[in-house]
C-alpha cells in the first residue's frame, strides 16, 4: 500500500495575498485610469472616434512623437554605452560629478530643459547661430525634437547598462585578447552580447519615456501642425477645445501603439536571454 504524501506547493507563503494585494494596487493606479480613457474615446461613437484619432493631423504627430522618440532612444544607445563604459573602466578626477550630471534630467523640471535647449539651438543661441548658417537648423524643427527626447533619454539607458557592465568579468575579454581577438572583435563577441539586454531594456525606457514627452519639447519643436507637431500635444489641443472624447481617442491609440512596440522588445528581450543561456 503506497503512502501519501502532502503535496509540496513551490509557492512562498503568502503568495495569495501578496498577488491579490498587487492585483488590487495595479487597478487603481494603471488599469481603472486606463480604463476610463477607453471609455471616453468611444462615448461620441466609432465615428468620431475614427475622425480624431486618424485625421491627417493625428496621424503626421503620430509620425514625430514615436519616430523621433525612436531616433532619439537610438542615438541614447550608442551614447549612452559609451558613458556607461567611461564611467565603469576609468577612474579619473571628476568621475563622481559626471555621474551625478547623468541624473539631472530626471530631477530638472521639463519646461526648464525645453527653455535651455531652445536657448541653445535657437538661431540667436549659442549653438543655433553657428549649424543653422550651415543649413542644419534645430529650433523649430522636428531635429528639435529628437535633440529634447535624446535629452531627457540618456539616464535610462546609462543606469541600465552601467550595473550589468560593471558585473562584466574582465577575464573573459582578457582570455579573448590572449587568443588573438582584436578590440573589436572583443568587443563585439564577447562584450556586446552580454549587455544586449539590457541595451535593449535602455532603448526601451528611452523610447517609452521619449514617446509621451511634452514638457521639454513644445519650446524646442516650433508646434507648426503637419510639421512638428507632437501627439501629446495634439491631446492637449482637443482638450482645449473641449473635444475631450477626441483627446481620450488620441490618447488610447498612442496607448495601443506604445504597449504594441514595449511588448514586442520584452519579447525580444526575453528571445535573447533564452538564446543567450
Amino acid at each position: 500500500m503506497s503512502r501519501a504524501f502532502p503535496r509540496r506547493s513551490s509557492r512562498l507563503p503568502g503568495f495569495g495575498l501578496s498577488l491579490g494585494i498587487t492585483i488590487l494596487w495595479l487597478s487603481l493606479i494603471v488599469l481603472i485610469p486606463l480604463s476610463a480613457v477607453f471609455l471616453k474615446s468611444g462615448s461620441d461613437g466609432w465615428h468620431s472616434f475614427s475622425s480624431a484619432a486618424f485625421s491627417s493631423r493625428a496621424l503626421a504627430a503620430y509620425r514625430l512623437s514615436f519616430g523621433a522618440a525612436a531616433m532619439a532612444a537610438a542615438i541614447n544607445c550608442v551614447f549612452g554605452l559609451l558613458v556607461a563604459w567611461v564611467l565603469v573602466r576609468y577612474d579619473f578626477a571628476g568621475r563622481r560629478l559626471l555621474s551625478a550630471l547623468i541624473d539631472l534630467p530626471f530631477a530638472l523640471p521639463t519646461a526648464v530643459a525645453g527653455i535651455a535647449l531652445t536657448a541653445l539651438y535657437a538661431d540667436t543661441g549659442i549653438i543655433g547661430r553657428i549649424v543653422e548658417p550651415a543649413g542644419l537648423p534645430i529650433a523649430y524643427r522636428p531635429a528639435g525634437v529628437v535633440v529634447a527626447l535624446t535629452f531627457i533619454g540618456l539616464p535610462f539607458v546609462v543606469r541600465t547598462v552601467e550595473p550589468v557592465l560593471a558585473d562584466a568579468s574582465s577575464e573573459v575579454e582578457e582570455a579573448a585578447l590572449t587568443l588573438g581577438a582584436t578590440r573589436i572583435q572583443t568587443f563585439s563577441r564577447v562584450i556586446l552580447p552580454s549587455i544586449g539586454p539590457a541595451l535593449a531594456t535602455g532603448f526601451a525606457l528611452a523610447f517609452a519615456r521619449g514617446a509621451g514627452e511634452y514638457g521639454s519639447v513644445i519650446f524646442i519643436a516650433g508646434n507648426v501642425p503637419f510639421k512638428s507637431e507632437i501627439a501629446p500635444l495634439l491631446i492637449v489641443t482637443q482638450l482645449e477645445e473641449y473635444n475631450y472624447a477626441g483627446a481620450a481617442a488620441i490618447a488610447c491609440v498612442m496607448l495601443l501603439i506604445s504597449f504594441a512596440l514595449l511588448l514586442l522588445l520584452n519579447m525580444l528581450q526575453h528571445w535573447q536571454q533564452r538564446r543567450g543561456g
